[in-house]
């Protein structure tokens, strides 16, 4: 999957000379939390979030006080050492970026200009709908030796029993990098005969651990 697909490209944006006022009010409006600034060409030039708003706004017991600081252009508040991605970057990079910089958004730039903005609530519900979680149906993990073919293995005893499999999840297990966890989501309510035939075939069950067997 590439960014272009789950981007928001309707982007709401301001000038570097619009107020700190007109960024308070677009994204209480809008109810977003991260506002792109760009030029007369569409160029970003900065970000600003509801945290830099806020941080920069008067308390709400001294509301009148200071007040003209709100008039100050939104360049005094912007940040403009961004991180930035390509529409045709693949996700699971960026969702790297997201975890490795902490950051909330990550604006997307095509040849310069701002083409469209990917949050952190984007990627949550690309990883719902590519995981599956938001069907119908039962979640497996099975801890399996970490060699070729027992994916495979695996997916050819889940099929034997007519079940689809919606999404599968690989990654190493945390406490012993000679082996790695198996999670299968498939489109049952009852697992419990494939379970059965796993574990019939060897294989280690960590979820779900049925009552009456021993993974």
């Amino acid at each position: 999957m590439i960014v272009e697909e789950i981007m928001i490209k309707q982007v709401t944006t301001l000038t570097a000379d619009h107020t700190i006022a007109d960024a308070m009010k677009l994204l209480e409006d809008k109810k977003i939390r991260h506002l792109p600034i760009v030029d007369r060409e569409n160029h970003i030039v900065g970000l600003v979030t509801d945290r830099d708003i806020r941080d920069a706004a008067p308390s709400i017991f001294r509301s009148d006080l200071h007040r003209e600081d709100l008039e100050n252009p939104i360049r005094n508040l912007m940040k403009t050492n961004l991180i930035t991605c390509h529409p045709l970057d693949f996700v699971e990079e960026i969702a790297a970026l997201f975890y490795e910089h902490h950051i909330g958004c990550l604006p997307v730039v095509n040849h310069g200009k701002l083409v469209g903005i990917i949050t952190e609530t984007d990627l949550l519900h690309t990883l719902v709908a590519l995981t599956g979680a938001h069907q119908p149906g039962s979640q497996i993990e099975i801890k399996v030796p970490n060699k070729s073919g027992m994916l495979n293995e695996a997916a050819a005893i889940i099929s034997r029993r007519k079940a689809n499999i919606s999404s599968v999840l690989v990654y190493p297990d945390p406490r012993d990098d000679s082996f790695k966890i198996l999670v299968f989501r498939v489109q049952t309510m009852n697992p419990a005969g494939i379970i059965e035939d796993l574990k019939n075939s060897g294989f280690n069950i960590l979820w779900p651990n049925l009552p009456g067997g021993s993974s």
